[in-house]
């Protein structure tokens, strides 16, 4: 006779790990005090541009309000195309999601079974590594060495082993603000081709990038070819993070996958904001944006250098990386100084920990947004030097 399971737990064990968003607990203390965010992505710059809000208005009073193709308005996948610039067919290589985070998810599961293994760098987007274990992908870190977040050639190959499916990266990186080289994406295109491994990465800040750098996107890659997976969003781009807008650019084989579990996640994105986008997307100037980041770029690495804290100069995205121990002596963690800087000065920066494969390893650094107002980022530091 069979008997009744013992007790056990409502939720499965996949979600065991997920701890949540490291900054929810100091967003909402900052938020009561009125504090000067400088943790989350959330842009303060640019502005959303008003032919977008008014595009957004036109569309909801001309219907665009009911389901539309999962694959997402055709006139944004052609936008997006014709951004990317690498040929892709709109058609049947481009699927618009919500947001970069269904992208990567999406992505992840349609790549990794479980236990296979991916391997990401660390410090990095804590995102990537908690959608990819939430998979039940096994995580091969990869140290990324300060003060100016290298890696090490030996070590990445070591990384790689015959239960190696994929490959997560992150160019311009989110926290570090690295970007990476057309050498260092061809040994790593070399290592995925030996081991047949994709590359899935996450370019949601190839608009920022700094001082003449070149953006190398995985589709400009020979060795990635048939084997990559680009990421992309308009969140911080044309400052919309609200309307949920990313998307995923592939080959036409595993697009039709990407689009069959999207299908089974969302569906679809808000219609009427991608008919927004879709025909208002150039209203935003990606150079003139990208000169002015930069110079947010400057005066964040100005007013925090003040402080004393140490970093290497971002080369791209909207994040600065900070050592904070000059400050500490090492007397107390982040996370200890991040609360500390929030009571005393009112200015909130996002612990490192969080970021980095072993949360030890973070201690001694914080994560500071730059995509502010010049005012708000003067704002900060005047509370922090008063």
């Amino acid at each position: 006779m069979a008997h009744p399971p013992a007790h056990r737990s409502p939720t499965s064990t996949r979600t065991a790990g997920l701890t949540g968003n490291s900054l929810t607990e100091l967003f909402v203390m900052a938020r009561r005090s009125g504090a000067v965010d400088l943790a989350v992505g959330t842009p303060g710059f640019p502005a959303t541009s008003e032919e977008l809000i008014d595009g957004a208005t036109r569309a909801m009073r001309a219907g665009r309000n009911q389901y539309e193709h999962p694959a997402g308005d055709f006139e944004l996948r052609r936008q997006i195309a014709d951004m990317l610039g690498d040929g892709a067919d709109p058609e049947r290589e481009i699927t618009v999601t919500a947001g970069a985070t269904e992208a990567l998810y999406i992505a992840l599961m349609s790549t990794l079974d479980a236990g296979d293994e991916v391997v990401l760098f660390s410090p990095g987007y804590e995102q990537l590594a908690a959608s990819a274990a939430l998979v039940g992908a096994k995580l091969r870190f990869v140290r990324l060495h300060g003060p100016e977040w290298r890696y090490d050639s030996a070590e990445l190959a070591a990384a790689f082993t015959p239960r190696t499916r994929a490959v997560l990266l992150n160019t311009p990186a989110n926290p570090t603000g690295r970007v990476l080289s057309r050498e260092e994406m061809e040994e790593i295109g070399a290592l995925c081709e030996r081991w047949d491994a994709t590359v899935i990465c996450d370019e949601v800040y190839r608009s920022f990038v700094f001082d003449g750098r070149e953006h190398v996107s995985a589709t400009g890659i020979p060795a990635f070819t048939g084997r990559n997976v680009v990421i992309g969003s308009l969140s911080k781009s044309h400052a919309v993070s609200g309307w949920r807008l990313g998307f995923l650019r592939s080959d036409p084989v595993r697009t039709e996958t990407f689009r069959r579990v999207h299908e089974l996640t969302t569906n679809g994105t808000a219609a009427p904001l991608q008919a927004a986008a879709g025909s208002a997307a150039r209203s935003v100037d990606l150079d003139e944006v990208r000169r002015e980041m930069s110079l947010r770029r400057d005066l964040a690495q100005e007013v925090f250098s003040g402080m004393g804290m140490k970093f290497a100069p971002v080369e791209g995205g909207i994040f600065l990386f900070a050592d904070i121990s000059p400050l500490t002596g090492g007397r107390e963690d982040c996370k200890a100084f991040a609360h500390g800087l929030l009571e005393r000065a009112g200015v909130l920066l996002a612990p490192g920990a969080p970021f980095f494969g072993d949360p030890a390893d973070g201690r001694d650094h914080v994560r500071i947004a730059f995509n502010r107002t010049a005012e708000t980022l003067r704002e900060a530091e005047r509370r922090i030097t008063a």
